[in-house]
Parts: structure tokens; C-alpha cells; sequence
């Protein structure tokens, strides 16, 4: 296939389950309220890092969005082990990107990346745990962005409004965040499957090399869980072993150099290395098992990835894909006119 069909098909495919993980995102931002969230997530508990971990895992919060919501917890009382681990958490798995693993990776990748997203924050949030200060550090500083203040702002409203409203921020807001780098995850699958030769590739598919390689790969990118989805499926239609595509699945969404900066900067440099120790050391023990399990049971692992490429769309599978690349043009066309308002207003 040539390279504008493998992005078509890639496109086409991911659509329905991408629309399907926003609209499910935001009906959870709506009944989740985010100072309830902040009260479950105070002290230095071990409970409270396990329960950042599960409240964080399903939000519709992706790399650049997390960093001020966890910013705006550890600054209303969050200790550094919870924010840690709710900054692993939310963006290596959500809503959205578990629905696109299960349509692009298969069920058996679908069910073990959130359980090895959930393990990881866990992991990293303990040892961040056991370099944490007895006194809690208060910060009056101001969230780095607009998302936190909005994910602090309290409403009273009613349930209709609440969902109306999370709805529209997850197909606005959430959109417009993971758009660029959703577009950028599909393309260069879709350039690894037409251009890069398949058994160059699965040369590296096998051992614990690979994994290496996928997390040297995926530790410097910035990129969200969704994104790095139709990447991972590019890897494994090439030869690259289901272990190590999920190594890069949790390493690049969690590790990226913005993020690490931020922790290094608010955190200090002892949890920095907590956190790249419990992320990097959980996803290569994960990637060890998964490769372990898709050899007891292969057709489980792999059955979906050759049909990534391979598929007959209808009409109804072109119209999911029109309206999510609509809905794409209709949030970064918002995004682009609010921020040229706020620079107008400033001058």
C-alpha cells in the first residue's frame, strides 16, 4: 500500500474509537470533581499513591494537559508521591487511548497497557515516596497554564450543564491539546509501514535489546498516550516484539523532557530518579511478562495488527472519520482565535 493509504486507513480506523474515549472523557471530567479529587490525594500515605494511580488512569488528561492539573494538586496539598504517581498515570493510558489500543494493537494489548500504566505510577510514586520530606512543600505559585485554572474553578451547576460542559471540553480543549501530535503518531505509522523494511525491524523484535531501543525512542518524545498508539501498531506490523511496543507505549507518554524538567524543577532531582526508575524498570519487567504471555497465547496478543492495514471501510466508517477530522479543524481553529484575542487584549 502506498503511503497516503496506510494514512488513510490508519486515519479511518483509529476514528471511531478516538470519538467514542472523548465522549466517555468527558462525561468523566463532568462527575468528577476535581476538589474531591484533591482531598483524596493530601498526606503521605501509601493508600493515597495507589488512589492517584486509579483516579488518574481514566482521565482525559494527556502529556501536556497533565502537567498543570498534577501541578495544581501538589500546590493544594497533594504529597509528592500522589502527584507523582497521578503524573504517571494520566497520560500512559485514558479512556480514549485504551478503546484505540483494542482497535489498532488487539484485546490482550488493550487490557495489559492499563494494568501496566496503573503498576508503574504505583511503583514511582513509592519510591518518590521514600525520598519525600516530612514536611509537605506549599507552593503560591500560579498554575503554568489556562487547563489548571479551568480544572480548579468551582461551578455550581446542575448534572445537564456539567456534562454539557465536559463534553464540550474534552471535543474542544482535549482535542485541540493531543490533535498535532495525534496527526503526527498516524503519520509516522503510516511511514514506518511503507517505508521502513520489515525484517530490519523484527531483527530487533525479540529480547530486552529492543526494549532498550523502543525506550532510548520514546523517553525524549512528547507525546500523549492516543498518540503513541498508531505508532506502537506501526511497530508491531513491523516485526518490533508486543513487550517492547509497550515499553515505548509507557515511556514515551510519561517521560518525555518536558515533563521530566518540570519534576526536576518542582520535585528535585532525588524523585526525578525515583520516577524514571519506577516508569522505566515497570514498563521493561511489563514488557518481559507481555512478551512471555503473547508466546503462551498469540493469537490473543497479535490477532488485531494485520488488520490495521488491511481493512474495507463503509460509509459509516468515512463519515467517524470526517467528523473527527471536522471536530480537529473546529479545535484548533478555537484555539488559534482565542489566543490571537488574548494577545489583541494585551496590546
Amino acid at each position: 500500500m502506498s503511503l497516503s493509504q496506510n494514512l488513510v486507513s490508519l486515519f479511518l480506523e483509529s476514528a471511531p474509537w478516538l470519538l467514542l474515549g472523548f465522549f466517555i472523557g468527558g462525561l468523566m471530567k463532568a462527575l468528577i470533581p476535581m476538589d474531591w479529587m484533591k482531598r483524596q490525594l493530601g498526606g503521605h500515605r501509601r493508600i493515597n499513591t495507589v488512589k492517584a494511580a486509579l483516579i488518574g488512569a481514566p482521565l482525559p488528561l494527556c502529556s501536556c494537559g497533565v502537567v498543570p492539573a498534577a501541578l495544581g494538586l501538589r500546590r493544594a496539598g497533594a504529597s509528592k508521591s500522589s502527584t507523582v504517581s497521578f503524573l504517571v498515570a494520566t497520560p500512559e493510558t485514558g479512556a480514549d487511548s485504551i478503546f484505540l489500543s483494542y482497535a489498532l494493537l488487539g484485546p490482550f494489548m488493550a487490557i495489559i497497557r492499563p494494568i501496566a500504566a496503573i503498576c508503574s505510577a504505583i511503583s514511582a510514586g513509592l519510591l518518590v515516596r521514600r525520598e519525600e520530606v516530612t514536611e509537605q512543600h506549599h507552593s503560591s505559585a500560579e498554575p503554568v497554564s489556562c487547563c489548571a485554572a479551568k480544572a480548579q474553578k468551582e461551578q455550581k451547576q446542575s448534572l445537564p450543564e456539567r456534562v454539557k460542559d465536559g463534553l464540550a471540553y474534552s471535543f474542544t480543549s482535549m482535542l485541540a491539546d493531543i490533535a498535532v501530535w495525534l496527526i503526527v503518531g498516524i503519520a509516522i505509522a503510516a511511514l514506518i509501514k511503507t517505508f521502513v523494511p520489515m525484517q530490519w525491524l523484527a531483527e530487533w523484535g525479540g529480547g530486552v535489546e529492543a526494549m532498550l531501543i523502543m525506550a532510548i525512542i520514546g523517553v525524549p518524545m512528547y507525546i500523549c498516550a492516543s498518540a503513541s498508539t498508531p505508532i506502537a501498531a506501526g511497530f508491531l506490523v513491523s516485526g518490533i516484539s508486543p513487550g517492547a511496543v509497550l515499553v515505548f507505549m509507557l515511556a514515551g507518554p510519561a517521560t518525555n523532557i518536558g515533563t521530566l524538567g518540570i519534576i526536576r524543577k518542582e520535585l528535585g532531582t532525588q524523585s526525578l530518579i525515583a520516577y524514571l526508575v519506577g516508569v522505566l524498570g515497570m514498563a521493561f519487567l511489563f514488557g518481559i511478562l507481555t512478551n512471555w504471555m503473547v508466546d503462551q497465547w498469540w493469537p490473543l496478543g497479535l490477532e488485531a495488527q494485520h488488520s490495521v492495514m488491511h481493512h474495507e471501510f463503509s460509509w459509516l466508517d468515512k463519515f467517524w472519520g470526517v467528523l473527527l477530522l471536522s471536530l480537529i479543524v473546529f479545535a484548533k481553529g478555537k484555539e488559534w482565535f482565542s489566543s490571537r484575542a488574548q494577545i489583541k487584549a494585551t496590546h
